[in-house]
């Protein structure tokens, strides 16, 4: 493949936990995922990343790293990760894997000695400031998990700032030694072959010298206290970029290999451009735009034109569904009210929109079977965020809940033992094997959809042109060359009809209901859409 690989790609994430588990331990691993590569490999994807599976105490399952370089026994050892790597390739897919650099865990070493003594090596490795005359914290900034963003030391006699779990402290970035260190770490992987990293957090790397306080923000319905800063000082702040040109100019060494960026922004668009306009930024990045509750057809269009009028050079990455929000079926489903008898209908539509859309494409585990969001009770709740703001917000842990392979095996094929959350009997009926031979199923359309996919160039690199037809209609051309394809989806419950100024050359049967009647009379069902040649 070539350098550009990832121009285009559909990379499908997998949360090790929660894939597939191979010791039987009630928890997935490397194993696991070498197992299921070639069902992966099947869906038509590029490329897979995988969720951390670093040496962690497993506060925030995996986001508060302990060891850089080493994988946790929960997971397996260097050698299955090796393997994983190895088989992988062989089926022609892509690895990237997550590198969290904004923060470590407590346990790491690295904030052991930091934390010992205002003198020791590695004492400016982390974000440590005095109290103000009276104790309290530096300044007002909060934790995206609740409280303080300050912990005090003892030992030090200082505050540590932490933007997540007090067990999650944050590197100082200000400190050339902590960037040459997480480089050495970058190229452990890459050297191991690795074909790119998934950056969490990017733009949370530094924060601001002078700790000035972060400026209220009005938000209409704060669950969390965090809502009610805007975050000025703690996150995007200019001199991240700094270390994105090193990191890029790492990355750089090895052929092929890529960086796509997550950002958390009070401003994601422009953000997003700021992290990837450039060659010496990140090679693309997604937001959160998608991930939030709000959808429909505005939202997607103004979002997107919003990117390309920023930083029209940069290329885009997008997400309806990760580890992180309720997954989209349920998400966008519910606020459009789709009925439980149309989700197959709406997952499939929700793919194809996803994957037609000018960019580099991210599919989460389960969004190929059109899984809606796990119901999990507050007693088996894992995730310290779920458990913290419940029950007004508990998103997490019900988008995280194992694989159901086989609607059938006890805990649906995903582990012989009870697994570490609890698998919702809804998704047993959505099971691997339950849509593996359906030719309807949500399966094997996403299947049959990527597959054609694959031989359609103007939609993999071609450029993105939207047409304002109806408020229910997702409509745009993909251009390459003299290649023009039409794309309209209807993202609601009702009929949807539209004309064209000009008539359509072909329609592609790709599985979605919908029709052209005339040449240029775009006729959609509930959820349905239509792919024609317009050259």
């Amino acid at each position: 493949m070539a350098d550009d690989w990832w121009r285009g790609a559909v990379i499908y994430q997998v949360y090790p936990r929660s894939f597939c588990d191979a010791n039987g331990d009630g928890i997935g691993d490397l194993a696991g995922i070498s197992e299921k590569l070639p069902y992966v490999a099947d869906l038509g994807v590029d490329a897979v990343w995988i969720s951390p599976f670093f040496t962690s105490p497993m506060k925030d399952f995996g986001y508060d790293v302990a060891d850089y370089c080493g994988v946790d026994p929960l997971f397996g050892s260097l050698a299955d990760f090796d393997r994983l790597l190895e088989d992988a390739h062989r089926l022609g897919l892509k690895v990237i894997i997550d590198q969290v650099y904004s923060h470590t865990s407590d346990a790491h070493p690295w904030f052991e000695e930091s934390r010992s003594s205002r003198t020791n090596p590695k004492a400016d490795w982390y974000v440590w400031a005095d109290p103000k005359p009276d104790g309290t914290a530096p300044n007002n900034w909060l934790s995206v998990f609740g409280g303080p963003a300050w912990d005090w030391e003892p030992r030090r006699k200082q505050y540590y700032f932490h933007n997540f779990l007090k067990e999650q402290p944050d590197l100082n970035f200000h400190n050339n030694e902590v960037q040459t260190a997480v480089l050495d770490a970058a190229r452990f992987w890459l050297d191991r072959g690795v074909d790119g990293f998934r950056m969490d957090v990017a733009n949370f790397f530094c924060h601001d010298p002078q700790l000035r306080d972060n400026p209220p923000f009005p938000h209409p319905n704060p669950v969390k206290a965090y809502w009610l800063q805007r975050q000025v000082y703690n996150r995007s702040r200019p001199e991240t970029l700094d270390f994105v040109a090193r990191f890029r100019a790492c990355l750089d060494r090895y052929a092929g290999a890529m960086a796509v960026a997550e950002i958390a922004s009070d401003h994601p668009v422009a953000t997003t451009a700021a992290y990837t306009d450039g060659p010496d930024r990140y090679h693309t990045a997604y937001s959160f735009v998608f991930l939030r509750q709000t959808s429909g057809v505005r939202h997607i269009r103004d979002s997107i034109e919003e990117m390309l009028a920023a930083a029209p050079g940069a290329w885009p990455s997008w997400a309806f569904s990760n580890h992180d929000v309720p997954r989209v079926v349920s998400r966008w489903g519910d606020g459009a009210n789709v009925a439980p008898a149309e989700r197959a209908a709406f997952a499939k539509c929700l793919i194809a929109v996803l994957t037609c859309l000018r960019g580099t494409v991210f599919l989460y585990q389960g969004e190929e079977l059109g899984l809606p969001q796990a119901f999990v009770p507050f007693e088996r709740l894992q995730d310290p965020e779920s458990r913290r703001f419940w029950p007004a917000y508990h998103a997490r842990d019900g988008a995280r809940t194992p694989m159901p392979w086989r609607c059938d095996a006890p805990h649906g094929g995903f582990s012989v033992a009870e697994p570490w959350l609890p698998l919702d009997p809804a998704h047993l009926a959505l099971a691997v094997d339950r849509q593996q031979d359906d030719a309807g199923s949500v399966l094997a359309f996403t299947r049959r959809f990527l597959s054609w996919r694959r031989e359609q160039p103007a939609l993999i690199t071609g450029d993105i042109h939207f047409l304002h037809v109806d408020d229910a209609v997702l409509a745009f051309e993909r251009r390459l060359d003299r290649r023009r394809l039409l794309c309209a989806f209807n993202l609601s419950a009702a009929n949807a009809r539209f004309t064209l100024n000009e008539s359509v050359a072909a329609v592609h049967a790709t599985g979605l209901p919908g029709s052209v009647e005339h040449g240029c009379g775009v006729m959609l069902p509930p959820f349905g859409g239509v792919i024609a040649a317009m050259d």
